[in-house]
């Protein structure tokens, strides 16, 4: 009989959509059925807003502002898996493309061997343009990969 695989590193992907609690959720009780190591990591795309989208450009201190703002909802993210119970907890705000940084990049840094993320955060519309990351990240995740689905989801 095959053994169930026991994961010790689980990256929870979110980015802030109405999936984040759902996944966040999912990842907790994955990370404490595992007694694992839990990251929380978030993409922060500041270079979509000047490529190709629009002529904004971001000064220092906008982009300072943007994480400090993303950092603080990490915070209260890291917070809410450590009062349910896990006891090992990092939280990660990077910057470039979330399909590769979730799927190949983050996995390898962190010797991740399970990675949550929610269906889509995206609309339909949004997933036509710049692809589904979830599909991406099922496709080419050197690990086994949770999705985690909601009733927004089509």
């Amino acid at each position: 009989m095959a053994e169930i695989s026991q994961y010790k590193n689980i990256l929870v992907a979110i980015d802030g959509s109405k999936a984040t609690a759902k996944v966040l959720d999912t990842g907790i009780r994955a990370a404490l059925d595992n007694d694992a190591h839990l990251d929380i990591l978030t993409i922060t795309q500041v270079d979509q807003i000047t490529d190709g989208y629009s002529n904004a450009v971001l000064s220092d201190e906008e982009t300072y502002d943007a994480v400090k703002a993303t950092q603080g909802r990490m915070e209260d993210l890291k917070k809410k898996a450590t009062e349910a119970g896990v006891k090992s907890v990092n939280i990660h705000i990077r910057f470039g493309n979330p399909k590769r940084v979730i799927a190949r990049e983050f996995p390898v840094d962190h010797d991740t061997d399970l990675i949550v993320v929610g269906a889509s955060g995206v609309s339909g519309v949004e997933r036509f343009m710049v692809g589904s990351v979830t599909n991406y990240v099922n496709r080419n995740a050197h690990c086994d990969v949770l999705v985690v689905r909601t009733g927004d989801n089509n």
